[in-house]
């Protein structure tokens, strides 16, 4: 049984990453930010859809811009699995404010929720990971952090994941030794569930959609599938790779 833990999980690219990993001999922690009813309930629906494909599913909520938040979410996969071997981090938000326009506190929060998050929920993990025979893990950047266009902008997300991509590559330098992976999928503009518009108004998601190369918008599922196959035995010769999965809009 191999056990992971997904972050960011009750909605969007988490969710859709969750569906793909659930399968019988699979065990899932997955996490949300529960801050609300709606959140807390939509995280149980895809803990339940997850448990209906046949993985043994835990769900833990919590803010991860508090330290310790990350930890305690390994504790409980612990508690409730007795190892980890997979970490997924799909947890975050778009900041569309400008340089200008960004208070401080705003650029720390994004940091908190990504980058940091991720460094102390990977470094609890690793003692787990260094002994599996499948440590993978994979990390959900996005194009703002490759792509800077007037207007279109995202400075406190484009620094947030720039330093998780970083962070990547540096964990897979320290996982090569056991054979465990550490990758990066970068998305494009991707649908959000329906009634979420994310930082976009109706129109700009239309613009954003003509603007890919493609014409389209990238669907959940298709970052979930890239990140699928980064988690499985198949791409265990692939680690520290940033992998772009954006219908070519940063070939613009």
């Amino acid at each position: 049984m191999a056990v992971t833990i997904i972050t960011g999980s009750g909605a969007g690219i988490g969710a859709a990453v969750a569906r793909r990993v659930a399968a019988p001999g699979q065990a899932i922690m997955l996490h949300g930010q529960g801050a609300d009813e709606a959140g807390l309930a939509r995280l149980q629906a895809v803990a339940g859809e997850c448990r209906q494909a046949g993985a043994e599913v835990g769900f833990h909520s919590g803010d991860l811009a508090r330290a310790g938040t990350a930890a305690e979410l390994v504790e409980a996969a612990r508690k409730a699995f007795g190892r980890v071997d997979a970490l997924v981090h799909a947890a975050g938000f778009a900041d569309r404010r400008s340089f200008r326009d960004l208070p401080r506190d705003g650029l720390e929060r994004s940091l908190a929720v990504m980058p940091a998050a991720f460094h102390e929920l990977a470094s609890a993990a690793l003692p787990d990971l260094l002994q599996s025979a499948q440590a993978r893990v994979v990390a959900i950047s996005s194009f703002v952090a490759h792509r800077f266009v007037p207007g279109g902008t995202f400075p406190a997300s484009a620094a947030a994941k720039a330093a998780l991509e970083a962070l990547v590559k540096c964990l897979a330098i320290e996982l090569a030794a056991t054979a465990g992976t550490a990758n990066v999928v970068v998305p494009g503009y991707t649908r959000k569930d329906e009634g979420r518009l994310g930082s976009l108004d109706p129109a700009a998601w239309q613009r954003a959609a003509a603007a890919n190369p493609q014409g389209r918008l990238a669907e959940p599922d298709d970052i979930a599938a890239a990140t699928r196959f980064l988690l499985s035995a198949e791409a265990r010769h692939v680690t520290g790779a940033v992998l772009p999965v954006d219908g070519g809009l940063t070939l613009m």
